[in-house]
């Protein structure tokens, strides 16, 4: 009996490390061998880990020691009271700046986008043939969000709830410094860098012995259609592309965010997305360059590690070198773009077509083309639309949705006078609420009609104008059929025909 008990003890911490890392030697060596380059970040002075908090701030305060135009901040802490670090590089220069934004290590489980970011800030600073870059951007870098879930190697905040959904409930205290953050600094490009699952549960259920997704990196940009499609495109067209050019001369595989869904039983793929309760589409409604960037990573370990972290660095220094080389295009893009004034898109289905992807097969360790149906949201239709307002009208007794306009970076103008404006209310004419709580609240189906009436309005009332840089962002929050709106996510209690307590200015 002692020497089972004893195999038992043996064996079972071998099979959870085999569930933990479930590619083989034979497929890591023939699809994604690992690099023989040097990096010196503190993940690979050590065997196994990655880099922890105290590491990740010594490397970062010998880099910057004594560096002209770099700077280390703090943003806020995170729930258990560790400060979460910013750095800023600005060089002088005489010349019109591209402002960047890149973050990374929100999930605490994806290390690759937090050893990349600082793989790339060692080369920037210490590597004289990317000085250049700086004569035409400043970079801002948060290089690691969730300090809490990644000192555990946990995808979640200390309070259980997942950063990169949270980007318009704003329910975890990370998500409001850096949001905070962001809307201070007021970024025209802005990449935020993960890591993603190839081994997926529905995956097992694929060919005699399941697949794996084989791209070394997928690039999202969003496919929401309050983004104008001049900013949308032009993301594409340039930013991505170019990315997609550096990774094909990198020998890397890649491919356009995708992700599997099991619809009625069956495994359908979705490609892009068009949520801004993710960062991608959240700071692309800023009216920013906005991006996301997925490494082939989580759940292998330190498995090719470099050739993850490489990958990383080679997407940030390609929107970079892209940056610097279109900065009277990108100001040009970005002013158009915020003139324009689509109606409001409520909601929006994806294009469904049959499609193929690439993949691994794990039966015969081959490449193989797979048919797919796929769900296609950066090609998305609108199915729901309102027209645009002027503004919004917001009575200061809403505290909660004043808090959070100002949070996301909208401004907020008092009511000088008293008057009388043209405006529309809504009247809820239905309304489902969810028995069971999604990211710690119970969400919200409504549907609305708008009636036009004459408000009275006095200095008690605030005007979110529709003219800012951020416009696209209120229409998300606000209006409550949006899917990431204060009304969907319960933040705004309802029922059937009551009045919700904010209005739509018609007029200016």
């Amino acid at each position: 009996m002692r020497q089972f008990t004893f195999i038992l003890i043996f064996i079972l911490p071998l099979a959870a490390f085999s569930q933990l890392n479930p590619q083989s030697k034979k497929i890591t060596k023939k699809f994604f061998p690992d690099l023989d380059i040097e990096i010196n970040t503190p993940g690979f002075s050590k065997k196994k880990g990655f880099t922890n908090y105290k590491m990740m701030m010594s490397f970062i305060n010998k880099l910057i020691e004594k560096e002209e135009g770099v700077t280390l901040s703090f943003i806020g802490e995170s729930q258990k009271g560790k400060p979460i670090p910013m750095i800023k590089i600005s060089k002088n220069s005489y010349k019109e700046k591209i402002k960047i934004w890149f973050q990374a290590g929100m999930h605490g489980n994806e290390p690759a986008g937090t050893e990349g970011i600082l793989y790339l800030m060692d080369q920037l600073l210490n590597n004289d043939k990317y000085s250049y870059l700086f004569d035409r951007i400043e970079l801002v870098i948060v290089p690691m969000v969730n300090i809490d879930g990644y000192e555990k190697n946990n995808r979640y905040a200390s309070n259980g709830l997942d950063l990169n959904r949270d980007h318009t409930k704003l329910m975890i205290p990370e998500s409001n410094s850096l949001k905070n953050a962001f809307s201070n600094y007021g970024a025209e490009i802005t990449v935020d860098f993960h890591e993603y699952t190839p081994f997926r549960k529905d995956f097992a259920k694929i060919g005699d012995f399941g697949i794996s997704n084989i791209y070394d990196v997928m690039i999202l940009y969003s496919g929401n259609l309050n983004v104008p499609k001049i900013l949308r495109n032009f993301t594409n067209d340039i930013f991505v592309e170019k990315a997609r050019e550096v990774l094909e001369k990198n020998d890397l595989r890649y491919h356009d965010y995708i992700v599997s869904r099991n619809h009625q039983g069956s495994i359908h793929f979705h490609q892009g997305s068009n949520s801004s309760r993710s960062s991608c589409t959240a700071y692309a409604l800023t009216n920013s360059i906005s991006s996301l960037v997925e490494v082939r990573g989580v759940g292998i370990g330190k498995t090719s590690f470099k050739r993850r972290v490489n990958s990383t660095f080679l997407v940030a220094l390609s929107y970079l070198e892209t940056a610097y080389n279109n900065v009277e295009n990108i100001k040009q893009i970005l002013i158009k773009s915020k003139k324009s004034k689509n109606d409001a898109v409520l909601k929006s289905a994806p294009n469904i077509s049959n499609s193929q992807i690439t993949c691994l097969d794990l039966g015969t360790s081959q490449e193989i083309v797979l048919d797919v149906i796929l769900h296609d949201k950066f090609n998305a239709k609108a199915e729901l639309i309102r027209e645009r307002p002027h503004g919004y009208l917001i009575h200061q007794d809403n505290k909660l949705v004043l808090e959070k306009l100002k949070i996301l970076g909208l401004t907020l103008s008092s009511v000088t006078s008293s008057r009388t404006v043209k405006a529309a209310k809504y009247i809820v004419d239905s309304c489902e609420r969810s028995q069971m709580k999604y990211e710690g609240v119970f969400m919200q189906n409504v549907q609305t009609s708008t009636e036009n009436i004459v408000l009275e309005i006095d200095k008690f009332w605030y005007v979110l104008k529709m003219d800012q840089k951020n416009a696209n962002l209120a229409i998300e929050v606000l209006e409550p059929e949006a899917p990431n709106s204060f009304v969907s996510y319960g933040l705004i209690k309802t029922e059937k025909n009551s009045d919700l307590p904010y209005f739509r200015l018609l007029k200016k």
